[in-house]
């Protein structure tokens, strides 16, 4: 994502650019975009993406200031987007698609996720979450979720420097990842949420 609010400098665009630089192998092939803070673009971008490339997994990764770990998010709302975008815009009917599910979750189990990358010694902490926020972030995740049905994953970065600078964070972006990756070879998980909002 492109900078926003209080985050003049987004930690998750300066992450993935780092985490481009040291790739994820030959086997990846690995497109990186940086997505405007804006709903209407979100919308355009990510059925012009999904189409484009097709991939097995589409990663999208945000920064959230009340994080302090490398955060994989379970699922996506559809419902609750009431915060102004960029353009100092939110959707009207305040959801991503008007005839979807209340809550998308990725294919991927993130638990297990989570466990093989900090069992790995990193030196970076992960968690999971299942609540992206209701911001863009959410708002990204869910639509790609149901474009993709189910075959997208989002985590959250802390701010630089907050506590992990940016080497670090492309370094555990690329584990986690690559377990992902790994993880799609053998899961079969369900794709609706099973919790309450």
């Amino acid at each position: 994502f492109e900078p926003f609010g209080e985050h003049a400098v987004n930690a998750s665009w300066v992450a993935v650019q780092e985490l481009e630089k040291l790739g994820l192998g030959q086997i990846v092939d690995l497109h990186v975009t940086e997505v405007p803070v804006e709903y209407q673009a979100v919308q355009n971008l990510l059925p012009s993406l999904w189409k484009r490339y097709k991939p097995q997994l589409m990663v999208h990764v945000g920064v959230s200031g009340m994080a302090t770990t490398v955060t994989l998010e379970k699922c996506g709302h559809n419902h609750g987007y009431t915060r102004l975008d960029n353009c100092h815009f939110c959707p009207e009917s305040e959801c991503c698609m008007e005839d979807g599910p209340d809550c998308i979750s990725s294919v991927l189990d993130m638990d297990a996720v989570c466990k093989r990358v900090n069992s790995s010694e990193l030196g970076v902490t992960v968690s999971v979450s299942k609540d992206a926020g209701r911001y863009l972030c959410d708002y990204t995740y869910y639509t790609s979720l149901y474009l993709g049905q189910g075959h997208s994953a989002f985590i959250h970065v802390p701010p630089l420097g907050k506590p992990y600078s940016a080497e670090e964070l492309a370094r555990a972006l690329r584990a986690v990842v690559l377990e992902m990756l790994e993880q799609m070879e053998h899961s079969t998980v369900k794709q609706h949420c099973q919790h309450g909002q």
